[in-house]
């Protein structure tokens, strides 16, 4: 009797435990968060990339968003001393073309993302500056700039400043900022008396005022690729938040924030 009474009871305890692990299968909100993806990002687009990933968060809470956001140039380094990265996005294709010579990114998954538009910047009440040309003004002492071995933008203001014939004229003048928001802080705080960013950059700051916008045909167009890595360890969800990227809810979203959706 006391026998027969142990078995039922454990085969009601196999049945409960089985009950268990199948309702924290079937509701992710009841499993720890098992996926996580890291995603190295050109730090212009800091803003839209953090309220994409709250939406898709708030549909996927069993996936974990992580960015490490910063020049691309210094990001794409980063990557080939084999940093833990899962999907990467640069403000312009040399650096995904570099990762791709060495076989670093899926090819099949690289995709353009959006556009931008490059942009001239001064304090906002500096009215002596109207166009590039007038950076050569004697009272313009300080420009701005990323460093163009390392900061897409830095190398697209390099393209447009040769374009006008200034870049070794102005050279004397210039900052070298670490990536394109540190421009943006150097103008924004006074500190320069202009500099070369993005449009997007410009919707952060109130301090600061667009004097210009570079004629396309002076710079290499401002693409933003994003691949996902191929040591990526979580490839499947690495994928997914790509799809997502590359949807019609997240472009919604891009384009809220200024940028220009691209072709595909």
């Amino acid at each position: 009797m006391n026998r027969a009474f142990k078995r039922i009871a454990l085969h009601f305890l196999v049945l409960a435990l089985a009950f268990c692990g199948a309702v924290r299968q079937a509701d992710p909100r009841l499993r720890a968060a098992a996926d996580e993806v890291t995603v190295s990002a050109a730090i212009s687009l800091k803003d839209v990339l953090e309220e994409i990933s709250g939406l898709y968060r708030t549909e996927n809470p069993g996936v974990a968003i992580h960015f490490n956001l910063g020049a691309s140039g210094t990001l794409q380094r980063q990557i080939e001393e084999g940093a833990p990265v899962d999907l990467f996005i640069s403000a312009s294709p040399s650096q995904m073309d570099s990762l791709a010579s060495r076989g670093l990114i899926l090819a099949d998954t690289r995709k353009d993302l959006v556009k931008n538009i490059v942009v001239l910047i001064a304090p906002v009440g500096r009215g002596s500056i109207a166009s590039f040309q007038d950076l050569v003004r004697p009272d313009v002492k300080v420009i701005a700039i990323g460093d163009p071995q390392t900061v897409p933008a830095g190398k697209y203001a390099q393209e447009t400043l040769t374009h006008f014939g200034l870049y070794d004229r102005l050279k004397p003048k210039f900052v070298l900022a670490k990536d394109v928001r540190q421009v943006l802080t150097y103008v924004d705080t006074g500190n320069a008396d202009a500099g070369i960013v993005y449009l997007t950059d410009v919707r952060t700051s109130e301090r600061v005022s667009v004097i210009a916008a570079a004629p396309e045909d002076s710079h290499s167009p401002v693409v933003y690729p994003l691949a996902v890595i191929a040591g990526s360890k979580n490839v499947a969800a690495a994928k997914t938040f790509e799809e997502f990227l590359l949807g019609s809810r997240a472009s919604a979203i891009f384009k809220k924030y200024g940028f220009v959706p691209a072709a595909r």
